[in-house]
């Protein structure tokens, strides 16, 4: 039997995606950006996103299609991002997917965001032990994973219980007067500047904070510290390098994350690990987590990092999972959920 062939949609926030893939073999990824629309206003404006969804779902949708040399009625299925995500960017691609699903008379999947940057790796690395360790870092989420299957049984070990890792980037940026979005930006002024210059808090690494929180993550207090301790060096005319303070922060941000995943590894006897979402092209980050994985005897998977942000390749190779482990298709009546929880992996 051959290998399911589905197309991919990816609308949930600014990037509106298109993936063709077989089996795990990538055919096209194809990806417009809104970015630029929302850099005036330090963040995505979901009015924006929404509007640029309609211009670029199209266009995006053809571009794809001639690269991956196919014919849209080879296809086994159309899978879509059903949440969660900003709710007017994601009913532009279930829209989209439900017309095209309808017109080829091809089963419609709508498949969980968050799932798909657990399932993108498969079309670098190919199939994943089971089980394994996940860790998913972004601008809107940051979660320690448990995947017994990846179309079937994904367990939440541990979340952000405030702020998102690439949430805190940007709000960092933000006060160190460097351009939206923060994640890319800081990541470039750190590699120029000290780590060891500031000692910022590690959000619940205290004591009685892993009691309760042994595999949550915290970010708001970082963002806060290092907002006052520039406040502070402004108010007293002390003058610091920018590229220490973001070399500092992210130092503190990549501790925090990779030691709870090895953490969570070791807790629950997982040999294998991958790292998925924005966040995860961070340099520090990617460095970080690799050395202490090898030292714990974890294998670390990674995807390259133009598949670690959101993208149509990642939703196609879901919904390959999901065919295969013969899941049923979703209705074609099925809504957006903007707080679709991970262990919902097919709407």
């Amino acid at each position: 039997m051959s290998e399911p062939l589905i197309l991919g949609i990816e609308s949930s926030c600014d990037e509106t995606g298109v993936g063709i893939v077989r089996g795990n073999d990538l055919l096209a990824n194809e990806v417009a950006s809104s970015m630029e629309q929302h850099v005036r206003f330090g963040g995505v404006v979901p009015e924006v996103a929404s509007r640029a969804h309609l211009e670029a779902i199209v266009p995006v949708l053809e571009k794809a299609t001639a690269t991956a040399g196919v014919d849209l009625s080879e296809l086994d299925g159309v899978a879509v991002t059903a949440g969660p995500g900003l709710a007017g960017a994601l009913v532009v691609g279930l829209s989209a997917a439900k017309a095209l699903a309808s017109w080829l008379n091809k089963p419609l999947y709508g498949v969980n965001h968050l799932a798909g940057h657990v399932a993108v790796d498969l079309l670098e690395h190919g199939d994943l032990p089971m089980p394994c360790g996940a860790l998913l870092v972004s601008g809107g989420h940051t979660s320690l994973l448990r995947v017994n299957g990846i179309a079937t049984d994904i367990i939440e070990i541990g979340s952000t219980i405030d702020d998102a890792a690439g949430e805190a980037y940007d709000k960092v940026a933000r006060v160190l007067g460097l351009p939206y979005p923060g994640g890319p930006v800081i990541d470039k002024a750190a590699a120029q500047g000290d780590p060891k210059a500031i000692r910022f808090p590690r959000g619940l690494t205290a004591r009685h904070d892993m009691a309760k929180h042994r595999f949550d993550y915290s970010f708001s207090g970082l963002k806060t510290a290092v907002s006052r301790w520039v406040e502070t060096q402004q108010r007293d005319g002390i003058e610091f390098r920018v590229e220490d303070v973001a070399a500092s922060f992210q130092e503190a941000v990549a501790d925090v994350l990779t030691a709870k995943a090895v953490d969570m590894c070791q807790e629950y006897g997982l040999k294998h690990f991958l790292i998925g979402g924005g966040v995860a092209a961070n340099s520090r980050l990617r460095t970080l987590l690799a050395q202490r994985m090898e030292a714990a005897g974890v294998e670390l998977r990674r995807p390259r990092p133009g598949l670690c942000t959101d993208n149509g390749a990642m939703i196609a190779a879901l919904g390959v999972q999901v065919v295969k482990a013969g899941l049923p298709p979703s209705a074609m009546d099925i809504s957006a959920d903007s707080g679709l929880p991970i262990e919902k992996v097919l709407v």
